[in-house]
């Protein structure tokens, strides 16, 4: 007779180890099964560089994770399990070319003279953003945290309805249609101010002019303000080390160099997994797919057409470069040396460049300016480095996963192993601009490239680190595709998970926290 597992769960990513929790603290037994040789997918830490001092491999902001309605259940077992969190007052800022500045906290009348510097009818708006903050928060993070059933749409829909009207719920709908350039223009006068608050958009792939990508730079500007940032002390897998104690604390196991080759199916129903060294593992309940639609194609086979077609057919968005740096100091910022306090710096100076950039990337050539991210974990978080010595984390936002050109002409490879070093350097001559004098002071730097980023977790194809494009047609009810936002799959008792599905990316596991209620209620 075969043992078997209750739950079987592909891939170690955050949205599995939310899911497994879920489902353990209904009694069913987990295992996850993970491909690379640590867990945690994109919420990973280590000395990538330099002994001693600790880089986020990619997701570095938890601030998502720490507001979310599973850490809200599950956060005093996960604080006793080791999780702690650094929290950031100064959140994010954006410097620009002219010398100015512009940096958003929590401190609300700090905001509000910040950007009265470059209109005071901005600074008016601001306010009026802030107070009505609270109400419309808590109709799109109902919207954001809830799946497509009936009765979640008929309970949202009737609680706007209630607390807003008619006209209030068709301007939500709106402004959630919205493309940042559309809204900001609405908003605010002073192009400073709106780059500052746009560059969020380009942490997914919402640049100025993609509709449905307002909502964005709005949640981030006004949650930082409304409740500040956190950053992981220690690094990001303070939240994957802790879910991991909680998972294995309650009998579950989480297997490392454990590649899923196949998803076994009898009759029509998932019944277990098939490895990489051949093994099988059986599952009594269900399994679940924390991968790639594309990936899953690979693992399940032939099922019904529609289904299929939707998960070839799957965008992604493009890919990301990403530094590390090990650091003798912060960069000095011409702009502000109260910029040094911040846990992003944006180099972003304008909606046109930003939409360039996407444009170029998305027609595969390396951005002649793109979007630089500059994290400075070690100025919220000081044990991430040596005493005095600090990190940085950067993003070059964005690029092509397949090389075709050069937007600006100068780099001549068509292949990551060739081109990421030039990339690089391109990104460091625009933090330098900002910055003079940054790399002198770098110890050690390990590149990334968006080849590596997929080869290290094949959920990020092409380096794009949101799996897959969030733009309207492929989010909502639509992700990954109609009919399937809520995680099931043609297959019975198989299911799908990670950011692929709604609600898509980010550190709160929204996917894996629906699917684990779905699966308990």
């Amino acid at each position: 007779m075969r043992q078997e597992t209750d739950v079987l769960i592909i891939g170690s990513g955050i949205n599995s180890l939310v899911a497994a929790l879920v489902l353990q603290r209904k009694g069913l037994q987990v295992s996850v099964f993970e491909q690379a040789s640590e867990p945690g997918g994109a919420v990973r830490s280590g000395p990538y560089t330099e002994p001693g001092f600790t880089h986020d491999w990619a997701a570095m902001n938890l601030s998502l994770f720490a507001g979310s309605p599973f850490f809200q259940e599950f956060g005093p077992e996960l604080m006793e399990a080791g999780l702690e969190f650094a929290p950031a007052q100064h959140c994010f800022a954006s410097s620009f070319a002219d010398g100015r500045w512009l940096g958003i906290g929590n401190d609300v009348d700090a905001n509000v003279e910040k950007i009265s510097a470059f209109a005071n009818n901005d600074s008016e708006a601001w306010r009026v953003l802030t107070a009505a903050f609270p109400d419309q928060a808590a109709h799109i993070f109902a919207i954001l945290g809830s799946s497509f059933g009936l009765r979640s749409v008929a309970k949202n829909s009737w609680n706007l309805l209630r607390d807003q009207k008619l006209s209030g719920a068709l301007d939500l709908g709106r402004f959630l249609a919205s493309s940042p350039r559309a809204w900001l223009d609405e908003t605010f006068s002073s192009e400073h101010v709106k780059a500052t608050l746009a560059a969020w958009g380009m942490h997914l792939d919402f640049a100025p002019d993609i509709a449905g990508g307002a909502v964005f730079p709005y949640l981030e500007a006004m949650a930082n303000q409304a409740f500040g940032m956190v950053i992981g002390k220690g690094g990001a897998d303070t939240v994957t080390r802790a879910l991991i104690k909680c998972i294995t604390d309650r009998g579950g196991s989480v297997v490392c160099d454990a590649a899923v080759q196949q998803v076994l199916i009898e009759q029509g129903r998932a019944v277990g997994i098939r490895l990489a060294d051949g093994s099988d593992h059986y599952a009594s309940k269900s399994v679940i797919a924390n991968v790639a639609p594309k990936n899953l194609s690979k693992l399940i086979g032939d099922t019904d057409p529609t289904y299929d077609k939707g998960l070839q057919s799957f965008r992604h968005a493009p890919g990301t470069l990403m530094i590390h740096l090990a650091m003798e100091d912060l960069p000095d910022w011409t702009a502000a040396p109260e910029l040094r306090d911040y846990a992003y710096v944006h180099l972003a100076p304008s909606l046109d460049q930003m939409a360039r950039c996407f444009q170029q990337a998305q027609a595969g050539l390396l951005p002649q300016e793109p979007v630089v991210v500059v994290g400075q974990p070690t100025a919220i978080d000081p044990t991430r480095a040596p005493d005095g010595k600090h990190v940085l984390w950067l993003q070059v936002r964005m690029v092509p996963g397949e090389i075709k050109g050069d937007a600006a002409g100068e780099i001549a490879a068509r292949d990551w192993q060739q081109a990421a070093a030039q990339m690089a350097a391109r990104a460091l001559d625009i933090l330098e601009t900002h910055a003079p004098g940054t790399r002198a002071k770098i110890i050690g730097q390990r590149i990334v490239s968006p080849i590596e980023l997929e080869a290290d977790n094949p959920n990020l194809v092409g380096g794009d680190q949101i799996c897959g494009s969030h733009h309207l047609s492929q989010h909502f009810v639509y992700r990954p595709q109609r009919g399937r936002s809520d995680g099931t799959t043609p297959i019975k008792d198989l299911y799908h998970t990670g950011a692929a599905v709604w609600p898509g990316a980010g550190t709160g596991a929204g996917p894996g926290y629906l699917l684990g209620k779905k699966l308990t209620t």
